[in-house]
């Protein structure tokens, strides 16, 4: 899928994609974490480390458990989100949006938006119409996820430390999308 007006083409990674992009996939988690992303990292946080996160994750993505989407520009991979459908019977209809990243550098480009719509597009694809997610209070990320349609459900404070390090620990506000 490709979006015109950011020149960006989102697609769904299976596992050998994601395995060959998995430098890039670090250097956006890296990036991002280093720019102040409350992602469930802290500084110091090294390029290594962001590659072990995405090779312990991949084998989600080999079993279906995770759908991992690019965002590319000019053939690079710049942005990324996963879609995690709920696994137990009652949760059929549900999916939650997790590591939802764009390189700081690609920033303000529509990039998010664009993967935002192919999730949503794809979860709609499987009948998970409830889609939920979880972003730090205040954060510009909750700007855009409002725009897309996701309503705060609840906000739990002190829920995550900084990711600049240290004894701060920030809110954390929980959103839905129903439809």
């Amino acid at each position: 899928m490709s979006d015109v007006t950011t020149g960006v083409e989102i697609r769904a990674l299976g596992l050998a994609e994601a395995q060959s992009h998995l430098a890039d996939l670090a250097e956006v988690l890296q990036a991002c974490v280093a720019d102040g992303a409350s992602v469930g990292f802290v500084m110091p946080f090294s390029l290594a480390e962001a590659e072990g996160f995405w090779r312990d994750l991949l084998p989600e993505v080999g079993i279906g458990g995770r759908l991992l989407f690019g965002a590319f520009l000019e053939g690079r991979l710049v942005g990324t989100g996963s879609l995690v459908p709920a696994g137990m019977p009652n949760q059929t209809h549900r999916a939650e949006v997790s590591k939802m990243l764009v390189h700081p550098a690609f920033r303000r480009r529509g990039i998010a938006r664009a993967l935002m719509q192919a999730l949503l597009e794809r979860s709609k694809q499987m009948g998970r119409d409830l889609v939920t997610l979880d972003t730090r209070s205040g954060d510009a990320a909750q700007h855009l996820y409002s725009s897309c349609g996701f309503l705060p459900a609840g906000e739990i404070p002190e829920y995550a430390l900084a990711p600049e390090g240290g004894a701060r620990r920030d809110a954390t506000l929980f959103m839905y999308r129903l439809g």
